[in-house]
């Protein structure tokens, strides 16, 4: 596991590719929140970091899929993944390797977001005002999702050897799971009944719930539950396709 982790980093950041995906992510979220007037941070008139954490899993609903979208797609397209069946490798070490590298590369991409935090503590009339417990639960919460998008974009690198539809496969899969669910519970036929069970069904119900500073054991088993069952799809999926 760890020297397939070892080869997916130096992978991603052996070329430009990887660099210009985080940076990417940091400009799209720097002109949204800081030059774009419509979603800009400083006409708020109030020091909070909401705006970040509304537009951050949109901009990581393109960014995951675009990280993920070859971690298995390629390894079937150049023929590796036989080779890779025949290390003394586990299914699990395989799939963890490039679960735990995609997740590694998330948690880079949010670091520098911090000096996001540091600015407006600066421009913040009074610092202390600062709701610290609900930014750092939106940063948990937001870390989470990250991880729930790669589960879901190694799963769907598992499916191809294709990137690019493993690519698109995987926002259409990781756009259902965060606004599918919220969206189907505001249908009329289900209001009063099952829209409560539909929204704790997505990601954003509880994604939402974290942000705000309370981090709710439910709302974890959910995540991990999530990134659990897309681990194991990916698994089967491997499996299916070496041995057909």
């Amino acid at each position: 596991m760890l020297a397939i982790f070892k080869k997916e980093i130096h992978q991603f950041f052996s070329s430009i590719t990887g660099y210009v995906a985080i940076i990417l992510f940091l400009l799209a979220n720097g002109l949204l929140l800081f030059v774009f007037p419509s979603t800009s941070l400083l006409d708020y008139g109030y020091a909070n970091l909401d705006p970040l954490f509304e537009l951050a899993p949109m901009i990581y609903l393109l960014l995951i899929p675009a990280i993920t979208m070859r971690s298995l797609a390629d390894e079937f397209k150049s023929g590796t993944m036989e080779l890779l069946s025949t290390k003394p490798l586990s299914w699990w070490q395989i799939v963890m390797g490039k679960f735990t590298a995609g997740i590694t590369v998330v948690f880079i991409s949010l670091i520098p977001t911090l000096v996001y935090y540091i600015a407006i503590r600066q421009l913040s009339a009074d610092p202390g005002n600062l709701d610290n417990g609900g930014i750092t639960g939106s940063y948990i919460g937001l870390f989470l999702l990250g991880a729930v998008f790669t589960a879901i974009g190694v799963w769907s690198s598992s499916l191809t050897a294709n990137a690019v539809v493993a690519f698109l496969t995987a926002i259409f899969t990781c756009y259902i799971f965060y606004y599918g669910f919220d969206a189907l519970s505001k249908v009329p036929t289900f209001t009063g009944g099952a829209d409560y069970y539909l929204q704790m069904a997505g990601i954003r119900f509880h994604y939402a719930s974290i942000s705000r500073g309370v981090i709710d054991s439910r709302d974890i088993v959910y995540f991990l539950s999530v990134i659990a069952l897309m681990l194991y799809l990916t698994r089967l999926s491997l499996q299916r396709r070496i041995w057909d």
